[in-house]
């Protein structure tokens, strides 16, 4: 290593005095998350840790000593360059920070920048200009995200819409065209269409929810055994055979304190896959799940297996993920990801794995709870 390499290494680790004294406080620039870039009263470049190097795809060797312009020649979407716009040396002697912003580095790559101007007294000469820089990838990932939700929904809106649009426009056109029973499907058809509008409604309103930490969970007794019950009992009136499902469910169970509505929705999910996306026997385990301490129950597990292809293992990790889909069988792929937030808010943990039978097995375990006011 050369001398000149030696002492340009030291001088990035060597931080600014006063609060940014990095190394009184036993910290390597370096180890820090974010790019930080720190240039002295003339504005040369003191300090490039390893994460500036990663962003900027410049070595630190290279930058120390520069100029800051030269160091990061930044410029803004309409191509002007950044330092020569916002003149941290010069300008009004107030300004002590410029916010966080999108930023070009060359070759048009984007970078959230956001600095600091430490002076030595209110309103004195600019001392230290400090940096911060961070990769713009996670903050993609999550507009990507958003987007892709919003086509999703909008495309799954698109067909049950056009299909109310055109039964209610031809019902009032013709009205007395048609047949009683005629009339009858045509609304029928509406109703069911409107349905799966509100369903897809509550399904952006819950993701709303858990992504923000707001999904509200209203605990009551929840006769566990007779919710998946009646979900079996609804499925054989719409046409699937009774021998289809086998409930087992063990006894005594635990007093399961939680939200009727939500727990609903978790069975209703894990069934509409089973029987979509499985075959043969549906079977519905309902036990006790022990405790750590000897005599307690911890909680109530229900565990939904099939006897169908099963998943993938390859994709048993992407299962509770947005958008993910088990089948070309239609569906928003939203429905796990619900389920799995669902059980997280009840304080409670959700599993797939494969069943005895070759299919798919989620097990879902909530825990012993009461409501606030018996707490």
């Amino acid at each position: 290593m050369s001398v000149g390499t030696s002492r340009a290494r030291d001088a990035r680790r060597t931080p600014a005095p006063r609060h940014g004294d990095l190394a009184g406080l036993g910290i390597d620039p370096d180890e820090l998350p974010d790019g930080l870039v720190v240039a002295d009263e003339h504005g040369r470049v003191i300090c490039f840790n390893a994460a500036a190097e990663r962003i900027t795809a410049a070595p630190a060797a290279h930058v120390l000593g520069q100029r800051l312009e030269k160091a990061l020649p930044l410029e803004d979407i309409e191509g002007r360059r950044w330092w020569q716009l916002t003149d941290p040396y010069g300008g009004l002697a107030i300004r002590v920070r410029q916010p966080e912003r999108n930023l070009l580095l060359p070759g048009g790559r984007e970078v959230l920048v956001s600095a600091r101007y430490v002076r030595g007294e209110p309103t004195g000469p600019v001392r230290r200009v400090v940096v911060s820089l961070r990769d713009t990838e996670a903050r993609r990932r999550t507009e990507r995200s958003h987007a892709e939700l919003i086509a999703t929904v909008a495309h799954e809106l698109r067909s049950p819409l056009t299909s109310v649009k055109g039964f209610t426009a031809t019902l009032l056109a013709k009205w007395e065209r048609f047949t009683d029973d005629q009339k009858r499907l045509m609304l029928e058809t509406v109703d069911a269409d409107a349905d799966r509008v509100t369903r897809l409604i509550a399904e952006l309103l819950d993701i709303s929810r858990i992504d923000s930490g707001r999904l509200e969970v209203r605990r009551q007794p929840v006769d566990i055994g007779a919710a998946v019950g009646r979900h079996i009992q609804a499925y054989v009136a719409a046409g699937q055979p009774a021998d289809r499902f086998l409930l087992r469910l063990e006894q005594p169970l635990p007093a399961l304190w939680a939200d009727p509505d939500k727990v609903d929705q978790v069975l209703s999910n894990l069934l509409e896959n089973a029987v979509r996306h499985g075959e043969g026997t549906v079977t519905i385990d309902i036990t006790a799940t022990a405790s750590p301490r000897e005599g307690e129950d911890a909680g109530t597990s229900v565990t939904v297996s099939d006897e169908g292809p099963g998943i993938p293992e390859e994709s048993m990790n992407r299962v509770f993920t947005r958008f993910w889909r088990g089948s070309k069988r239609g569906g928003t792929g939203l429905g796990l990801y619900i389920v799995k937030g669902i059980v997280e808010a009840h304080g409670g943990t959700i599993t797939v794995g494969r069943a005895p039978g070759g299919g798919a097995e989620f097990r879902f375990t909530l825990p012993v709870a009461a409501p606030a006011y018996l707490a």
